[in-house]
């Protein structure tokens, strides 16, 4: 008798996969948000206030305003002070909404989108999103990867408009041609373990930043272009040449391309343009969104909360008085 082979279910169509929604947030209030916001600024004291100041746990609470006087030097603060949600406007539960809309895009949400969504200024979207991706970037700082480590480079922007006619369009792949504008992201990834990006001009420009970034020991997955030759001279780097086949003996970027994948549908079907100066930006949420893409989005919104209460002020994404360094 033949028996059929059933594929289990994807984790993101399971009910393990949605432990948090938009009407639990709404619904929560705004003294319930404002709690949950405490618990994850200081999770060490149970959302106790801690002085930013001086460390001081004995505070006085002005409930009416929401802040916190420390009893020792007497500075003033609220459980955003000194992080990237300092200086707010918006309410707990608007932020906290933000956050749970911006986790469950899975290609990523576009800032007018969530304008609508929360019926507040595009402006303020924008800002508000690029915090978030700013909290998301702080965890790859100082990453070093080992193991078998795949590598991959896209190319973004310089868009050249070819003429109308023919006879006039020119030859986009000569350098000549080109806009100057066009730049790479540059994909590093661990077999099953966490990723890293950076954006360069090229990819042999690359090869610095694997330098301070990858074990000298592992083994590096890279496809046949020519940039990658100098890894050969530092690591054991393995080749696969894409124009013959996608994997040879083992050897592939795969996981590499799963990135680009998602960071290519961002562009095209999100957010529409996405090189420039905020190119890493994006290409650094698309690292977090590919490694923690096996995480429910409770705790997905758990993890991008708890990075920007841990994250200072942004001296960018801020006000004029707020980029003094």
């Amino acid at each position: 008798m033949m028996t059929m082979k059933t594929k289990g279910q994807h984790f993101l169509l399971s009910a393990k996969a949605r432990t948090l929604s938009l009407k639990a947030v709404f619904t929560m209030g705004e003294g319930q948000a404002y709690e949950a916001f405490k618990a994850m600024r200081w999770p060490e004291t149970d959302g106790e206030a801690i002085c930013p100041r001086c460390g001081c746990l004995d505070t006085y609470n002005i409930t009416t305003r929401q802040r916190f006087k420390c009893k020792a030097c007497y500075h003033q603060f609220s459980v955003t002070s000194g992080t990237i949600f300092a200086s707010r406007k918006m309410s707990y539960v608007d932020l906290l909404a933000a956050i749970v809309i911006f986790v469950n895009g899975a290609k990523g949400v576009a800032a007018l989108q969530l304008s609508r969504d929360l019926d507040c200024q595009y402006k303020t979207a924008f800002i508000l999103t690029h915090k978030l991706r700013e909290a998301m970037a702080q965890e790859q700082q100082g990453r070093k990867l080992d193991g078998i480590v795949e590598m991959d480079g896209g190319y973004f922007g310089g868009y050249v408009k070819p003429e109308n006619r023919k006879a006039d369009r020119k030859d986009l792949r000569l350098k000549s041609n080109r806009s100057g504008k066009r730049e790479c992201v540059v994909i590093m990834r661990e077999r099953n373990g966490k990723s890293l990006s950076f954006v360069v001009a090229n990819e042999g420009d690359a090869v610095p930043y694997v330098r301070d970034h990858v074990a000298n020991l592992a083994t590096i997955y890279a496809d046949e272009g020519t940039g990658w030759d100098a890894l050969h001279a530092g690591w054991d780097t393995k080749r696969v040449n894409h124009s013959v086949q996608f994997m040879d003996d083992g050897v592939c970027t795969n996981q590499a391309e799963s990135y680009f994948s998602r960071l290519r549908r961002m562009e095209v079907g999100t957010h529409h343009h996405i090189a420039g100066p905020y190119l890493s930006h994006y290409a650094a949420e698309a690292v977090w969104r590919e490694d923690h893409r096996r995480v429910d989005n409770g705790r997905q919104a758990a993890m991008v909360t708890e990075a920007a209460m841990r994250s200072n002020v942004s001296r960018k994404w801020a006000g004029y008085w707020q980029r003094a360094a």
